[in-house]
């Protein structure tokens, strides 16, 4: 993107992330203003931030471009997925924004963005766990890829269209 092309997500996410060269939105609200197809939570300057600490490995950084790719093709036509690329992040007015946060080394979680009630994050923070606010009494941390199977679950088991999406991509998703 030129310095002269307009940033339409000014305030919302950070243009100049590496991760958006990745069609990875880098926000700074655990309810971004925009609906994404996913997003990343990085720390703002806040003392109150509701973002990561450490930044997403190479691999994880391909995990979650792939997440979003899944979602694209899962549910977009091949026309309306071009139209996405109009733009520089993907945005939908239909999306419930997959919101990403890592807590620390392979110990990450998410939120969805319609989510009103509970803790922010599932599995909750380190900090959180074992407390009253822990619902899914979720002992210790979980990678990005347990977390991305559990946001395609519907009770114990990850959704078939996921499970073949991650079997034809075994470059990124190599367990």
């Amino acid at each position: 993107m030129s310095e002269s092309t307009t940033w339409p997500f000014e305030g919302d996410a950070k243009r100049d992330d590496p991760l958006a060269n990745l069609r990875i939105p880098v926000v700074t609200s655990f309810n971004p203003q925009w609906k994404y197809v996913a997003a990343y939570i990085a720390v703002d300057t806040s003392p109150y931030s509701w973002g990561s600490q450490e930044r997403p490995t190479g691999q994880e950084a391909a995990m979650l471009a792939s997440f979003i790719d899944e979602y694209k093709q899962h549910w977009f036509n091949e026309r309306y997925q071009a139209k996405l690329l109009e733009r520089p992040l993907d945005v939908d007015s239909g999306c419930n924004t997959t919101v990403f946060v890592k807590y620390g080394d392979n110990d990450w979680g998410y939120r969805l963005t319609s989510w009103i009630y509970g803790p922010t994050y599932v599995p909750v923070g380190p900090n959180l766990r074992g407390g009253k606010y822990d619902e899914d009494k979720q002992p210790g941390p979980l990678t990005l890829e347990q977390v991305m199977d559990r946001r395609h679950s519907v009770g114990d088991e990850p959704m078939k269209h996921w499970l073949d999406w991650k079997a034809s991509h075994p470059e990124v998703f190599a367990s």
